[in-house]
């Protein structure tokens, strides 16, 4: 069948979905495989709970009227959310980076939706599947789609555009973040900037933090930028305030007060307000979506618990954002300060220097107490108490010491899963 005639079938149908356990009624059931299991197998099952179609490729599991055999079903939902994101009018703007991809996302998601009609990412649905995914849930009265991406591998970020075809395009930074598939920071940066390639051959616009040298270097003469700034001319200007603990930004004379902790949270919402400019989004309506947005999902949550603060920044860690998450808990006011840190994984040969990096430079700040949890962790050399994993630590909760007042930090990797620390404190 034809990408077109399946686009037919899509809009009568408009719902995708690739586990059996969520199927939607009248949805159309994505027979995925992975390395243990082979979506094939389920098409029946899905169409018996509600599905209106299924599309698989294997020949043997094309048993009705209802099922559509494809050559390779992952390639046939990439192929068909391209087809649909050139079907609508939404304009695409295409997000990644090393850190703050989804808290940016949802900040930019925050300012438009004031003024258009915007769709974004769900969660981290970031991959060669989310992303399809993602152009899919576009309607025809969509207006702007944010689309997150993912990588951490070089070309990761080539394809992914060449799926979502943005108009426009923002990278968050270049960190320290899956350097066992870039091969180094060098990596990250290439693969990174495969947006940015995208975009200058297709001559499309550039949204850039025009005070970070990287990318102000990396765009050059490129006409089509539009870039935010504290210190340079021709640029948008937007000043960081401070940081105690929550974000104040000051922008066209006006102070905007955010819900999120750490300067590193600052040029997160610059981005979005830049883009809020952009489109034409009335200032005001710019600072109430900045100032209302909470965050969520582990990511840099102030929890009081028992008399403590207690920052819950456990999404994701890799060095670059648990040194600026460090820096800013250093730099809090009011009575103790202990960290909990996790081990940061995907950092291939670096593991060992990067682990004993943040070991060293938690040495060095204004904390009270540190406590390493994680086989990363537990490998370097420091006079903080370690734990080999969670299992250890749990174990030997009792022996912890916590103050009735202060503040905690909670920061690690995914795999981790430090928020389960809040039920032990």
């Amino acid at each position: 069948m034809s990408i077109e005639k399946l686009h037919q079938i899509f809009l009568q149908f408009p719902t995708v979905c690739t586990d059996t356990r969520k199927i939607n009624k009248s949805c159309i059931f994505f027979a995925l495989k992975g390395d243990n299991f082979n979506g094939n197998e389920y098409a029946d099952e899905a169409l018996r709970k509600g599905a209106s179609h299924a599309i698989v490729d294997e020949k043997k599991y094309a048993v009705s009227n209802r099922v559509i055999l494809v050559d390779d079903v992952l390639k046939t939902l990439q192929k068909l959310a391209t087809y649909h994101r050139n079907y609508c009018a939404a304009k695409v703007i295409g997000l990644t980076g090393s850190n703050g991809k989804t808290t940016t996302k949802e900040l930019i998601y925050a300012v438009l939706s004031e003024k258009y009609k915007t769709i974004a990412t769900s969660g981290n649905l970031n991959n060669h599947i989310g992303v399809p995914l993602t152009l899919l849930s576009i309607k025809e009265d969509t207006e702007i789609a944010i689309v997150e991406m993912g990588a951490n591998h070089l070309k990761e970020i080539e394809f992914l555009c060449s799926i979502s075809q943005p108009d426009f395009g923002y990278i968050t930074n270049f960190g320290k973040a899956h350097l066992e598939g870039f091969g180094g920071v060098e990596g990250v940066i290439k693969g990174k900037s495969e947006l940015y390639d995208y975009l200058m051959e297709h001559n499309r616009s550039i949204f850039l933090n025009a005070d970070d040298p990287i990318q102000f270097n990396k765009l050059g003469a490129y006409i089509k930028k539009y870039g935010y700034t504290q210190h340079k001319k021709d640029f948008y200007k937007i000043e960081f305030l401070e940081a105690s603990p929550y974000v104040s930004i000051q922008v066209e004379g006006k102070t905007i007060q955010s819900q999120l902790i750490g300067e590193y949270n600052f040029t997160n919402c610059c981005a979005a307000i830049l883009m809020g400019k952009y489109f034409n989004v009335p200032l005001e309506s710019i600072i109430k979506a900045i100032e209302t947005y909470l965050p969520q999902n582990n990511r840099s949550q102030l929890i009081e618990k028992n008399g403590i603060e207690i920052i819950l920044d456990a999404y994701n860690a890799n060095p670059s954002s648990m040194k600026v998450a460090l820096e800013n808990f250093s730099g809090l006011n009011g009575g103790p300060k202990i960290a909990f840190l996790g081990d940061m994984f995907e950092l291939g040969g670096t593991a060992p220097s990067e682990h004993q990096n943040i070991t060293d430079l938690s040495a060095k700040l204004n904390l009270d107490k540190v406590f390493l949890i994680g086989e990363n962790f537990y490998e370097t050399q420091t006079s903080f108490t370690k734990f080999k994993n969670y299992k250890d630590f749990e174990s030997n909760f009792s022996s912890v010491e916590l103050p009735s007042r202060g503040k905690i930090l909670i920061k690690g990797s995914r795999g981790m899963a430090l928020e389960r620390l809040l039920d032990l404190l």
